[in-house]
């Protein structure tokens, strides 16, 4: 499930300062390469025992991801549920209040990021 108008998408700034900030709320860099990095927060839902990850996608459009000064922006924001082994499903229903949290969460990301 993509989530809009989080008012994260287009942000610019430093991967030295994504990483500390995504870092201070839970997130963690998982997959990334020489332009791309996604963020993750693991989001887990108690009464079913399921887990969500809501991903954070950001691309460097200056500079590569070994480079602490190379500049990333925010493309895209979506959350989905983890299924077994590895991957996540886009298109399962997101229980409210793990959608409400993981809103929450990119409020405080944009606060920081801003």
């Amino acid at each position: 499930m993509i989530i809009d108008n989080t008012g994260l998408i287009g942000i610019k700034c430093d991967l030295g300062h994504l990483d500390e900030s995504s870092d201070k709320l839970g997130f963690v860099r998982w997959q990334w390469e020489y332009r791309r990095a996604t963020y993750d927060l693991k989001l887990t839902d108690r009464s079913k025992g399921e887990d969500y990850f809501l991903r954070v996608n950001t691309r460097a459009v200056e500079g590569k991801l070994e480079n602490p000064d190379a500049i990333l922006e925010v493309e895209a924001v979506y959350i989905g549920r983890a299924t077994f082994p590895h991957g996540l499903d886009y298109e399962s229903p997101i229980p409210a209040p793990i959608l409400d949290a993981a809103k929450d969460r990119l409020q405080d990301l944009k606060k920081l990021l801003s």
